[in-house]
């Protein structure tokens, strides 16, 4: 099995939070450009190579650049409510035509006994008493992040990912994310 690329500590400290995993909802959260996602990655492929039932959902697929954080609502219905019921998840996540994103269409993901969120604001406060798992990643300085990210997003983002930035600042400040979560880095 080929896991994403990640250093020996992190790497063996996802293979004992796998050992621990089974079923609930584990969010892995942080800034922008912080690894997030290959956290994710990693720990989903160890989760499915122990024979665990994982769904990844990404909260990428429902933030947009002009509603960072205020989409939960619809996150809330479409997965977490559907996770309760033991139902399969049917959403509309965003579809990009140049700087907007708008709901795409319905897609459809399997139930499992373990949802994986990952992305910007997924252990917030709203959540964080249903959550098994809280993980944090606070990655490289910002302005490695924002390299980061333009270079997996494209330049065109730049100023985009910069505002962002500065809001994921004030939300995480605001909601005490971090001080809720199991520290990665």
């Amino acid at each position: 099995m080929t896991f994403p690329r990640l250093d020996a500590g992190l790497a063996s400290r996802l293979d004992e939070l796998a050992d621990e995993m089974a079923s609930g909802i584990v969010a892995i959260d942080g800034p922008s450009g912080a690894g997030k996602s290959t956290v994710a990655d990693a720990l989903v492929a160890r989760l499915r190579a122990r024979g665990v039932g994982v769904t990844l959902i990404r909260t990428d697929e429902f933030a947009s650049w002009v509603d960072p954080v205020s989409w939960w609502p619809e996150l809330e219905r479409d997965v977490l409510q559907a996770f309760t019921r033991r139902r399969d998840y049917q959403f509309h996540p965003r579809v990009w035509q140049g700087d907007r994103a708008e709901p795409g269409p319905q897609v459809w993901r399997r139930w499992e006994p373990l949802l994986v969120l990952e992305g910007v604001s997924s252990a917030r406060a709203r959540v964080a008493d249903r959550l098994t798992h809280a993980l944090w990643l606070d990655g490289p300085s910002p302005e490695e992040r924002l390299e980061r990210a333009v270079a997996r997003d494209g330049e065109q983002t730049r100023g985009h990912l910069r505002r962002w930035q500065e809001f994921e600042r004030g939300w995480f400040a605001v909601d005490r994310t971090r001080d809720r979560c199991l520290i990665l880095d």
